[in-house]
């Protein structure tokens, strides 16, 4: 047996944080049905190895921003899962206060900006706290996630060019899940190998499986390399699938059995469990404590939520604006 370049430490960590993206989302469409959570609701299930393997690379002070399906994102870069619960709920105790819901995820204290409900809406912002740390002379990197679908807007292409012209270190990363809403990647454009879009601007910019959380683990760390070197931004396309609709209203019918079944083959949760079992990483024993272990803080999350009050009719007229108590707000 070929000895792994990644350790069993980092091997149960990406099974624990995989399953715990898994579990809470299944819980979360669950919870949507029984009409617990409201408004829209978009599931990462399927997804999880672009998050972990971004994880594995990052350091704390790192940003991230992404779109509209956003709950792993925020449990990866460190919210608790009770405050991403409690916002679904609309609840105070909420990772934004109640407000924002699904979408609008939002967590400062571990640098994870939103959560954008506008469809690329997020990549300027990305761009501009990418430019923000450069302008403080940090050496944070911003990692900015969108879907295959906010490529075809006119922002991803000005905040490409702006990003390569001032050097931002950023890296943008498509979440390619072949599928923006119910339409393919195929019928958008005849550029359907998206990580050539950012060829066109000179940024560094290559396709990734990103149903392996190692190949995204690799690639990250060559990315954000290069961002926290100063050679400005990278672009990374990462394959990977969807297993759930694109929203919850979203029957998925434009897709056959046979192509959902095709990628559930390489679920990235099962494949990570596979490994640490072929390496003898763990026993069957220990990957059970796992998975009670991630079982106990989804219902602890959704225990919290319930009991959580809702916010106060007077939260209407609060965080409309910025205090300028935070470093990127200048006098």
């Amino acid at each position: 047996m070929a000895k792994s370049k990644f350790t069993k430490e980092t091997y149960l960590k990406w099974y624990e944080e995989m399953l715990l993206m898994r579990k809470f989302e299944e819980r979360a469409g669950q919870l949507y049905g029984m009409q617990k959570i409201k408004g829209f609701c978009h599931l990462y299930i399927g997804q999880e190895a672009i998050v972990a393997g971004a994880m594995s690379v990052l350091q704390p002070d790192d940003n991230m921003i992404t779109a509209y399906r956003d709950h792993a994102h925020a449990l990866g870069k460190g919210t608790s899962a009770r405050a991403v619960m409690a916002e679904l709920y609309g609840k105070a105790t909420g990772c934004s206060k109640g407000k924002g819901g699904s979408m609008h995820l939002f967590d400062a204290e571990n640098r994870f900006f939103g959560g954008h409900g506008i469809v690329g809406g997020q990549i300027p912002l990305g761009a501009g706290i990418a430019f923000a740390e450069k302008y403080l002379g940090t050496k944070n990197v911003t990692l900015c996630y969108m879907g295959d679908g906010a490529v075809r807007q006119g922002a991803f292409h000005e905040a490409l060019n702006m990003a390569m012209t001032w050097t931002l270190p950023v890296v943008f990363i498509i979440e390619n899940n072949h599928y923006a809403m119910g339409t393919s990647v195929k019928r958008t454009s005849n550029v359907v190998a998206l990580y050539k879009l950012g060829l066109s601007y000179d940024i560094p910019s290559e396709p990734v499986d990103g149903m392996s959380v190692e190949a995204v683990h690799d690639a990250m760390e060559k990315a954000v390399s290069h961002c926290r070197e100063g050679k400005g931004p990278y672009l990374l396309e990462m394959n990977t699938y969807r297993y759930k609709g694109h929203s919850m209203s979203d029957p998925a019918k434009y897709r056959t059995k046979e192509e959902v079944e095709g990628y559930k083959a390489k679920d990235p949760v099962e494949v990570v469990k596979a490994t640490i079992l072929e390496k003898k990483f763990a026993t069957e024993a220990e990957i059970e404590k796992i998975q009670q272990k991630v079982k106990d803080i989804v219902e602890d999350s959704v225990d919290f939520a319930e009991k959580s009050p809702y916010p106060d009719p007077s939260e209407l007229y609060t965080d409309v604006y910025v205090q300028k108590d935070y470093p990127y707000i200048m006098d």
